[in-house]
């Protein structure tokens, strides 16, 4: 088939809705940031994002964060690995918080940078909060 897998890293707000996987494979990973400190509760990050150096730079001083993305890369890595062998042509990953503005923002980033620099494959992502979504079609 030779088609390269496309994956889909969304971030979202768990005061909203799930993200909807339009590829009919009916969904995929779904991981919940919650657990990780908040830099939103602080006045100076309230308007930023995980894009943001400020508030990446406040997650790289957050052990609590590596402790929550490791295991998760672990995790997505065995998928993508066997997602490729196999020809699957789409992989929904989806990152949840309170506000959908930093951690889960955040996360999507990181991983879709470890992903590309790991694999060749297209990846999609979609900040939904943030009504902002980018291809990397590369």
């Amino acid at each position: 088939m030779n088609t390269k897998l496309t994956v889909r890293i969304n971030s979202f707000s768990y005061k909203q809705a799930l993200p909807e996987d339009n590829s009919g494979n009916g969904g995929g990973f779904i991981f919940d940031c919650r657990a990780v400190h908040n830099p939103g509760r602080y006045e100076e990050f309230r308007k930023l994002t995980g894009m943001d150096k400020e508030v990446i730079l406040f997650f790289e001083n957050e052990p609590e964060m590596s402790e929550f993305l490791n295991p998760v890369y672990t995790i997505v890595d065995q998928s993508v690995k066997n997602y490729i062998e196999r020809d699957f042509t789409n992989l929904m990953i989806s990152f949840g918080c309170t506000g959908g503005q930093h951690r889960s923002v955040y996360c999507a980033e990181m991983l879709a940078k470890k992903l590309k620099n790991n694999y060749d494959i297209n990846i999609i992502i979609e900040h939904i909060e943030q009504g902002k979504l980018k291809k990397d079609l590369s």
